[in-house]
C-alpha cells in the first residue's frame, strides 16, 4: 500500500506542530510532555526574577519558574505573583516549606526551596500558595558592608584635608626659620653629649685602678674566709656538741628529784602541823615556849647583873687588895669579855 505524498506531508506537519508545542512548553519551564505539579508564591517585588529561572533544592534543580506576574490586588507583600513547577517526581513539599528568591550564581536569580521539617503536618497539594521571602543579593550585601566603610572614609578624608590645611598654614617663612633654629639647638645638644661621653670615658679610665684594688681586696677577704673555714667548722661543731648535751641532759631526773623533795617537805610540814617530831613539838607545845621565854628572861637578868656588878663574877685586885667574886684565869676573862661585847645594849 502506497502512502501518498499528501498523507506524508500531513503527518510531518502534525509531528512538527507537536514538537513545536512541546518545545515551547519546555522553554516555558514545563516538562517536555507536561504534567508537572504547579505551585504559587507571592513577593513584594520580583527582585529581577524572570520566567524559566531554576527552582533549586539543596543546590539541585528540581523545577522551573513558569511566570512572574504583577498582582495589583495584592497587599504590600503580595505585589508579585510567581508560579513554578516541580519536575522531579520524588520531590514533595511538606507543610511549612518556604520559598526564597536568591542568587544562584553571580549572574542568575532563581527560587530556593527550604522544606518543612515537621512531616506529620502533611504535604502541599498542587496549586497551593507557599510563603515567600526575598534574600539579600550580593550587590545588596556588598552595599550594606561598604556603606559604613565609605562613610568612615569620607570622614577620614575631611580630617586629612583639615590637617593638610593646618600644616600649609603653619609652614611659612617664620616656621622655616624656627625649624632651622631648632636644628641648630639639636646640633649643639649632640655636641655637648659627645663632650659628656668623653668625660665619662676619662673618669672610667681614672677609676679603673681603684676598681682593680677593690677587686683585689674582695679576693683577699674571700681567701681569709676560706682559711678561717676550719675554725668556723670547729665553732659549729662545739655549738652542736653543746646542743647535744642540752638535749641529752637528765632534765627528767632533776624534775623527779625536785618532786620528791617537795613531797618530803610536805610530809614534814604535815607532821609539824600535827605536833609530831621536834619541830612539831616546838611549834605546838606552849609549855616549851614558856620555858624558853623564862630561860631567856633569866639570861637577860644575868647579863644585866654582869654589866652592873662584874666584881661578883670576876676576881681582880687593886693595889694588892682582892675583890670578892669568882676566880677566872686570863683566858676565861677574854671569853667572858667577848660574850659581853656581843650582847646588844
Amino acid at each position: 500500500m502506497k502512502i501518498s505524498k499528501e498523507i506524508k506531508t500531513g503527518f510531518i506537519a502534525l509531528a512538527s506542530i507537536g514538537l513545536l508545542v512541546a518545545g515551547v512548553n519546555f522553554l516555558k519551564g514545563n516538562s517536555f510532555f507536561g504534567g508537572d505539579d504547579v505551585y504559587y508564591v507571592y513577593f513584594p517585588n520580583s527582585s529581577q526574577l524572570v520566567s524559566a529561572s531554576s527552582v533549586t533544592l539543596n543546590g539541585v534543580g528540581v523545577g522551573k519558574v513558569l511566570s512572574v506576574d504583577y498582582n495589583p490586588k495584592g497587599g504590600f507583600d503580595e505585589k508579585v505573583k510567581v508560579s513554578f513547577n516541580i519536575q522531579n517526581d520524588k520531590v514533595r513539599l511538606p507543610i511549612g516549606t518556604r520559598v526564597q528568591v536568591g542568587s544562584l550564581d553571580l549572574f542568575n536569580k532563581g527560587l530556593v526551596l527550604f522544606l518543612g521539617e515537621d512531616l506529620s503536618k502533611g504535604y502541599h497539594k498542587p496549586g497551593d500558595k507557599l510563603p515567600g521571602e526575598i534574600s539579600s543579593d550580593m550587590v545588596t550585601q556588598f552595599k550594606e558592608y561598604a556603606d559604613p566603610i565609605a562613610q568612615k572614609l569620607q570622614g577620614m578624608m575631611v580630617s586629612i584635608d583639615k590637617m593638610v590645611q593646618g600644616v600649609s598654614s603653619f609652614w611659612d617663612t617664620s616656621a622655616t626659620s624656627d625649624l632651622e633654629g631648632s636644628m641648630q639647638e639639636l646640633k649643639g645638644a649632640i655636641h655637648k653629649f659627645g663632650n659628656v661621653a668623653s668625660e665619662i670615658e676619662s673618669l672610667v679610665g681614672a677609676e679603673r685602678v681603684k676598681f682593680g684594688r677593690i677587686l683585689n681586696n674582695v679576693e683577699s677577704i674571700t681567701e681569709n674566709l676560706k682559711l678561717s673555714n676550719q675554725q668556723v667548722s670547729s665553732i659549729i661543731g662545739n655549738t652542736k656538741k653543746i646542743t647535744d648535751d642540752l638535749v641529752t641532759a637528765d632534765f627528767k631526773g632533776t624534775v623527779e628529784n625536785a618532786k620528791q623533795s617537795l613531797v618530803s617537805f610536805n610530809q614534814l610540814m604535815e607532821k609539824a602541823n600535827k605536833g609530831e617530831g621536834t619541830l612539831g613539838k616546838l611549834i605546838s607545845d606552849d609549855k616549851l615556849y614558856n620555858e624558853l621565854n623564862k630561860t631567856n628572861q633569866k639570861i637577860q637578868n644575868l647579863v644585866e647583873d654582869l654589866n652592873l656588878h662584874p666584881e661578883r663574877y670576876i676576881n681582880f685586885s687593886i693595889l694588892g687588895a682582892r675583890s670578892k667574886g669568882v676566880n677566872l684565869n686570863p683566858s676565861e676573862e677574854r671569853k667572858l669579855r667577848k660574850v659581853l661585847d656581843s650582847i646588844p645594849d
